[in-house]
């Protein structure tokens, strides 16, 4: 049996009093996550470990099975391993996010989605400014860059930038945890304010303030680590021989790396509302054409929700139900080798708060013959009454290779 993995990310959020009460997943059109729903059987999975912030790398590599109290390094390891930059003993990498600072406040985490062709030229700008034999910045995708310091300390309190969405910067920049940490913090911190002395007025901002548009005019490194010490999925689960990841977001290629997945670029997949989501279903299936396992993330109900645009998430959530489940289940049902699916949730990220939370995620697993459970509905209230329960730790990823 084919397995694969159908991720919404930060679909899942709390009731909303506007929507008489229901949450997104239930206030939604999603026949075809309702209908696997009903066919197979469903359960609540705790996605973050106690001691950890909920970020979509601790629930991404906790949904995979991974202990994270062994193997988590943070986001910029995970983002290193899937642009190519393979770390050495000592470098510890950070995610280096592009935001925008209005008024000493961070306006948002992702400098307005600046576009990835504009973000590599700054990038570049700054790796020219300020890199050096041990400060390196490494062009990622969008928003997301790859900041590594040779000798770095990451023993740090960093702030993640979207969970401070309209916050004055300065008290959240970088602190040292002990006394050895702090020429590390010193270092980053100087990094920032150099950043934003350089970026304000460099021609790509100039434009971008032109149009309208928000200025990408500090850096913000956060989630330090050094590279992770993972064992790939088929050392533990002998049905997956060779795997697959699809994501626009390149911690998920980089767990995926990791992991031992091939990672399948999709050109036009974005990591918001308008990515290709034909193309990542046609890249699914092929994929499990001739794979064991595939994972495919899609992005763009978290990004809504920390937009805290309702309207937008619920068309992201009605998109990815039609666009991924509908048209991968429609396919593989008429395959004679049979394909379990499991469909969640990677953590909640509610439009009121707009960033994520630690509560447990409703998901949802199906293959041809499965007994199904009592559940008739994919959301966050209705799979607490599923035949699984509340999961945690590898416990998913242990039920759903036995499918």
């Amino acid at each position: 049996m084919k397995h694969i993995i159908l991720l919404g990310d930060g679909m899942a959020d709390w009731q909303i009093a506007s929507l008489d009460g229901k949450t997104l997943l239930q206030h939604a059109n999603t026949p075809y996550m309702d209908k696997l729903a009903s066919l197979g059987r469903t359960g609540m999975l705790k996605t973050i470990p106690a001691g950890f912030h909920p970020g979509s790398e601790v629930a991404n590599t906790a949904i995979l099975g991974y202990d994270l109290e062994k193997v988590y390094e943070g986001r910029g390891s995970l983002e290193a391993a899937s642009i190519g930059v393979e770390l050495q003993p000592g470098d510890m990498a950070m995610r280096c996010n592009l935001i925008c600072v209005a008024d000493g406040n961070i306006k948002n985490h992702s400098a307005g989605h600046i576009t990835t062709e504009e973000a590599d030229i700054l990038i570049r700008f700054l790796q020219e400014k300020l890199g050096d034999e041990r400060v390196t910045f490494t062009p990622g995708i969008q928003y997301r860059h790859l900041l590594v310091i040779k000798g770095g300390d990451k023993r740090i309190a960093c702030t993640p930038p979207h969970d401070v969405p309209g916050q004055p910067f300065e008290p959240l920049m970088v602190k040292a945890e002990v006394p050895e940490a702090q020429e590390t913090a010193d270092l980053i911190n100087r990094l920032i304010v150099a950043s934003m002395e350089l970026l304000e007025n460099h021609p790509v901002n100039l434009k971008r303030k032109e149009a309208g548009n928000d200025a990408a005019n500090s850096i913000w490194p956060w989630s330090p680590g050094y590279r992770p010490q993972m064992e790939t999925l088929a050392t533990t689960y002998p049905a997956i021989k060779s795997g697959a990841v699809i994501s626009a977001v390149d911690l998920i290629k980089g767990i995926g790396h990791y992991a031992g997945l091939r990672n399948i670029e999709v050109e036009g997949a974005t990591g918001l509302y308008d990515t290709n989501y034909a193309g990542k279903v046609e890249a699914a299936l092929e994929a499990l054409k001739t794979d064991d396992f595939v994972y495919l993330h899609v992005e763009a109900s978290d990004e809504a929700g920390h937009e805290g645009n309702k309207e937008l998430k619920q068309r992201t959530i009605e998109d990815f139900d039609q666009k991924v489940v509908g048209a991968i289940y429609e396919q593989v049902k008429e395959w004679n080798e049979p394909v379990a699916i499991a469909v969640l949730p990677d953590h909640p990220t509610p439009c009121e708060l707009r960033t994520h939370t630690a509560e447990p995620i409703p998901f949802l697993i199906y293959h041809p013959g499965i007994q199904p459970d009592e559940v008739t509905t994919f959301d966050e209230l209705s799979c607490q009454h599923g035949v699984y329960g509340t999961l945690e730790k590898d416990e998913f990823m242990q039920v759903f290779m036995k499918q």
